[in-house]
């Protein structure tokens, strides 16, 4: 009788009696080159080179020269930075805030088998297909304070210029993100709803548990993984945002919304100060990775395991 060995380390099985075996392990390390090569070309230079030019002085024309930490300095005492980050960080905890809840609901009701469902799904996935500068434009159209819906109804919006006061202008920035993005995060969620066993939901039932205590006790501890990734892609998402508040308040009031990623633009392209712009990019992506490897440690993204590992 012949028996079979077991998978050896570089993923090759042998057999005991000399024959060859099917390969049965990971794919090697030729495979991750293309992307390892298209990474580092478009993300790593790119980065590195914003890290220099972050230490010189450079108008856009004339050749660069090194200036310390002057950029950095300018940046701790400017008190346009401090509330430009103060403002992102508050855009994109109010952006979790209100997406999360919408997207884990409308997952798994898409999750579900209910009549025209697909249908319902499909329309309501639309915005998910449009480009951020075109949502922007479009609501910028239907919340216009002279041509718009709040002139036209004065008793609900009041004056009807909702991008007149910082209240009301990051109240607008909210609700556009989140009638794009929120699609995208319920599709997350929707796909994690349909791997639940649905053996749990017939035991609950047999135990009697009802469907909002299915809701709470089952399907929402099943979501856990899905609830951490989608929050990490909110947080990035939310701290490096910049073509709506573009087009949508142009950092106005004054610069009540201008935040951190906004800045960094009037600094390169309105001022021609690259090395301000170039320091506030590099500061953009210390506080985002710094912020993703918090979320990462504190909800056990790093050890997270499958929720049907053993079946």
């Amino acid at each position: 009788m012949t028996r079979t060995a077991a998978p050896s380390p570089d993923g090759e099985t042998a057999k005991k009696d000399g024959s060859s075996g099917i390969g049965a392990g990971r794919p090697g390390f030729l495979w991750a080159v293309p992307a390892a090569v298209f990474f580092g070309l478009f993300a790593l230079v790119p980065l590195v080179m914003v890290a220099v030019l972050s230490f010189a002085s450079w108008d856009g024309l004339s050749d660069p020269e090194f200036a310390g930490l002057d950029n950095w300095r300018k940046l701790l005492d400017d008190p346009v930075m401090i509330k430009s980050l103060w403002l992102s960080v508050l855009l994109t905890v109010l952006g979790v805030a209100v997406q999360t809840p919408l997207s884990i609901l409308l997952g798994v009701w898409a999750a579900g088998h209910q009549r025209n469902r697909a249908v319902l799904s499909a329309v309501y996935f639309v915005p998910m297909l449009l480009s951020v500068a075109a949502v922007s434009v479009l609501w910028r159209a239907v919340l216009d304070p002279n041509m718009g819906v709040p002139a036209q109804a004065t008793w609900l919006f009041g004056d009807g210029n909702l991008f007149g006061k910082q209240a009301t202008a990051i109240g607008v920035l909210v609700f556009v993100s989140t009638w794009q993005f929120t699609p995208l995060h319920t599709l997350i969620y929707q796909g994690a709803a349909r791997a639940v066993p649905q053996v749990l939901y017939q035991a609950a039932q047999i135990d009697g548990a009802g469907t909002v205590r299915q809701f709470f006790h089952i399907t929402l501890p099943q979501l856990r993984n899905a609830i951490i990734t989608s929050t990490i892609l909110m947080v990035v998402g939310g701290l490096t945002t910049f073509d709506t508040v573009l087009i949508l308040t142009q950092g106005g009031p004054g610069s009540d919304t201008t935040i951190s990623a906004y800045y960094m633009y009037q600094k390169a392209f309105k001022s021609f100060d690259y090395g301000g712009a170039s320091a506030i990019a590099l500061l953009l992506v210390l506080v985002s990775t710094v912020i993703s490897l918090i979320v990462v440690r504190l909800s056990g993204y790093d050890k997270m395991r499958s929720t049907m590992e053993g079946l």
